[in-house]
């Protein structure tokens, strides 16, 4: 008979996160409800334009979730079948599938495995006559090196389309990721930094041209009412979905954001402090601002620590078990074991500590507690 462990660090405080705007949220929620706008509208409008700025970019299209916008970014910049488009092997499934249902080629490039990011020594190695774009992945807040990626872009005329899904607010060298290329796309799944409270996402762009034809393909390809120019989606940010994440994006990611940086280099203090020489904290690039969607280390004997943990009741997750080019679902593109070891490396000895505003010190104390124990056996 299997025995239930109590979680005494949850990997998520969801019901905590809501008391702190409750109220606004429930108004907010009263507001669509009683305006009868259920579909795109005013709120969709109004979101839109404050993630726009506060992010920094000039236009913004809210859709149905985050994979919907890497598809619809790239089918804006006219890629499909015929055209490669280069990401890392090492990041979730959700990128390379994006890539894979526009009808292009996925082409794999393996991490670096200080950033866990695409490595750009390695893009460029990958770069064919077919080559059409990049889609650089800013995994778990940390941000890409982008002053090698944007020359790179440039100088062999590729599109750079920024999966931006964990990095909410991440910025490189004071700029907000999402703005270097000609689409940053971003998710607001209920984990992320700004999460929704069901799916959603969103395309941001510096091009009027570019946001206008990713709002017609999201909306079933109509320029206007019934009048259907393109084969377009049904991926329109909910406006339920828009109205809670203006309220979150207003009262809630600043203090969140700025929040989980603390936590996060609590534990990299904790965890030095306590002498636990044999777990690698995450890299902070100094010209970067990573803000730790995920707080993942790397420690040998990965799942032997897991199962420590999770006995102990701290709630903790793989991210990610399998790469890409190893994944059951992308075995057609002809990659085998050994192809990335970077990526193979990762995928073996990573994992992620809870680490959310929530979080307390004494929930930090106890799980480097339990990992010195761990170490201690």
């Amino acid at each position: 008979m299997s025995q239930t462990i109590a979680k005494k660090v949850p990997a998520q405080r969801f019901g905590e996160q809501y008391k702190g705007f409750r109220t606004e949220l429930l108004e907010a929620v009263d507001k669509v409800c009683a305006s009868g706008q259920f579909i795109l509208g005013e709120e969709v409008r109004l979101f839109e334009e404050e993630y726009a700025k506060w992010l920094g970019a000039a236009y913004a299209a809210g859709v149905g979730n985050g994979t919907d916008a890497i598809v619809l970014a790239l089918l804006a910049l006219g890629i499909g079948p015929g055209d490669e488009v280069i990401a890392p092997s090492h990041t979730y499934f959700a990128t390379g599938n994006a890539i894979v249902k526009t009808g292009a080629k996925l082409v794999l490039a393996d991490i670096d495995l200080e950033t866990y990011n695409i490595d750009p020594a390695r893009i460029e190695k990958r770069i064919t006559k077919k080559t059409k774009a990049i889609v650089p992945v800013h995994l778990y807040g940390q941000p890409c090196r982008m002053d090698q990626i944007v020359p790179l872009a440039k100088k062999h005329n590729l599109f750079l389309v920024e999966d931006c899904a964990q990095a909410h607010g991440t910025k490189f060298e004071g700029r907000s990721v999402g703005t270097f290329g000609e689409f940053g796309c971003f998710s607001f799944f209920p984990t992320k930094n700004l999460g929704a409270y069901g799916d959603a996402g969103i395309v941001v762009t510096s091009d009027e041209k570019l946001l206008q034809e990713v709002r017609i393909l999201r909306n079933q390809g109509m320029t206007k009412r019934y009048h259907h120019d393109k084969l377009g989606f049904n991926s329109r940010l909910d406006t339920l979905q828009a109205a809670i994440l203006r309220v979150k994006l207003r009262k809630y990611m600043a203090g969140a954001l700025e929040t989980r940086r603390k936590r996060a280099l609590a534990y990299t203090e904790m965890i030095a402090r306590a002498g636990l020489g044999q777990v690698k904290v995450p890299f902070e690039d100094p010209r970067g601002h990573h803000t730790y969607h995920q707080y993942v280390i790397r420690v040998e004997k990965r799942d032997e620590l897991l199962k420590h943990l999770g006995d102990a009741g701290v709630e903790c997750y793989i991210y990610y078990p399998f790469p890409l080019h190893l994944t059951r679902a992308l075995e057609f593109s002809g990659y085998r074991q050994g192809d990335f070891p970077n990526s193979e490396k990762a995928a073996a000895e990573t994992f992620a500590l809870p680490i959310y505003p929530e979080l307390t010190d004494a929930d930090q104390e106890y799980v480097v507690e339990k990992i010195s124990e761990f170490y201690a056996r």
